[in-house]
């Protein structure tokens, strides 16, 4: 797949949908099911002071969670400076780590394939026989903007 066909693009009715699963994030019973998979970011933008909330696929890697992503919103977000998330149906406080570079964006990336065919799928990364994702593939994600995310949940927070 060329790297031109890699631009992040959303889904007709993103915004809509973007409601609909917030809403079914802060929902009890509901939020712990769907929230396996799942989780809201709230982000302030840097320049505009405009506040987002983001429901983004994230993976579990240990206690943290990664998050990858090609879109804009991302940029917001800061090395130390701490992100609000809903998880599982509780907002929480995180620890940030952005991954920009190569190596760290395509091994989040890579993490985040093999667990998620739909996450895969998504980003434009093939997956060959027991489900290792494409190196070629992975490699263009990261030239089409990609970036990785680690979410530390904070203790009691």
């Amino acid at each position: 797949m060329s790297d031109a066909r890699r631009q992040p693009r959303t889904m007709r009715g993103q915004k809509a949908v973007n409601v609909l699963v917030r809403g079914l994030l802060r929902t009890p019973g509901i939020s712990r099911g769907i929230g396996r998979k799942l989780v809201t970011v709230y982000v302030v933008g840097r320049t505009s002071g405009r506040r987002y909330a983001i429901p983004v696929a994230y993976e579990r890697d240990g206690t943290d969670l990664l998050v990858g992503t090609p879109f804009a919103w991302a940029k917001n977000l800061r090395t130390g400076s701490p992100v609000d998330v809903r998880l599982l149906g509780r907002r929480r406080t995180c620890d940030v780590v952005v991954y920009t570079d190569e190596a760290d964006v395509v091994a989040a990336y890579a993490t985040m394939a093999r667990a998620n065919p739909a996450f895969a799928s998504f980003n434009g990364v093939r997956r060959g026989e027991g489900g290792e994702p494409d190196p070629d593939d992975l490699a263009a994600a990261w030239r089409g903007g990609a970036r990785a995310i680690r979410l530390s949940p904070r203790r009691g927070g």
